[in-house]
């Protein structure tokens, strides 16, 4: 992958296919992310993540929880590894481990989270069906800064869809994809570039504060 070693670093955390570290592999390769993806960590060996890095001739890490007397070991080994890279921006892109409050307050600021629904609806797992079966009429993704509550940091990036009558778990889940491949690669670039900036509470773009997030509306 031939992306210019002075663009910021960005390493990403995947336990899964890594479809959106995808995206961001070529949106860096495009140009269209103004950073590169410097290393992609994972807690599970068989993460098609790591293979997807090493293709890219990526940093492949497997950092497995096992062998460490806590939460907390496993964690310092973890930032270490990440750290080693002096990454602009961390971004969690189907890393299906809680982090303990010493990791999210050393990433404060630098880690972002991608989560498949309209966020503050349907924090955690799950989130198509439960959306199916509350009836909402408009489903999609959310990049949002990285805090000690799951799934409840300031929101920067929401990618938003209509659900359709004839919509699936399956179906949604695939339109649902798609808009993240949209919105994590922008949102990435800009926290890495410096663009995008969480003090305290607040997010500021371009120094403008975003009360609320930027939507991305599908088709649009």
């Amino acid at each position: 992958m031939n992306v210019p070693s002075e663009r910021p670093a960005v390493v990403v955390l995947v336990s899964g296919e890594g479809t959106n570290l995808q995206a961001l592999i070529d949106a860096a390769r495009d140009g269209a992310l103004d950073a590169r993806v410097a290393a992609v960590v994972s807690d599970r060996a068989e993460a098609r993540g790591l293979e997807r890095a090493r293709r890219a001739g990526i940093a492949a890490l497997h950092i497995p929880r096992e062998g460490y007397p806590s939460r907390e070991a496993y964690e310092r080994a973890l930032a270490e590894a990440i750290d080693a890279h002096a990454p602009s921006a961390v971004i969690l892109a189907g890393f299906m481990r809680i982090l303990g409050p010493s990791m999210v307050r050393h990433y404060a600021g630098r880690m972002l989270n991608l989560h498949p629904s309209l966020l503050p609806r349907f924090r955690g797992l799950d989130t198509h069906r439960r959306v199916l079966e509350a009836g909402d009429s408009h489903h999609g993704a959310t990049v949002h800064f990285v805090t000690e509550d799951l799934d409840a940091g300031p929101r920067v990036l929401q990618y938003r869809l209509k659900v359709r009558p004839d919509d699936t778990v399956e179906t949604l889940a695939a339109r649902v994809r798609r808009g993240e491949h949209v919105i994590l690669p922008r949102a990435t670039s800009w926290l890495a570039t410096g663009r995008l900036r969480l003090v305290g509470d607040e997010v500021t773009l371009d120094g403008e504060t975003l009360r609320e997030p930027i939507v991305i509306e599908e088709g649009s």
